[in-house]
């Protein structure tokens, strides 16, 4: 399993959709990237790259909640 950083996962929860899938998060992360300032961009680079190597069960499994909301 493709193991996030804490700010790989605080970005996607800001970016996923309650049914959203692996893709959808990839496109709306995608989408936001003129927005971003360069350091964000490398980091939602880095993020997408991860999430692109995961199958669609992988990221199924996956538990994106943002820190300090366990």
């Amino acid at each position: 399993m493709i193991r996030f950083t804490v700010e790989e996962t605080n970005l996607m929860s800001i970016y996923k959709t309650d049914t959203g899938t692996r893709r959808e998060l990839v496109g709306e992360i995608t989408a936001a990237l003129p927005y971003m300032e360069s350091d964000m961009r490398e980091l939602a680079g880095r993020t997408i790259q991860k999430i692109n190597g995961m199958t669609d069960n992988e990221y199924s499994q996956l538990v994106i909640d943002p820190a300090g909301e366990v």
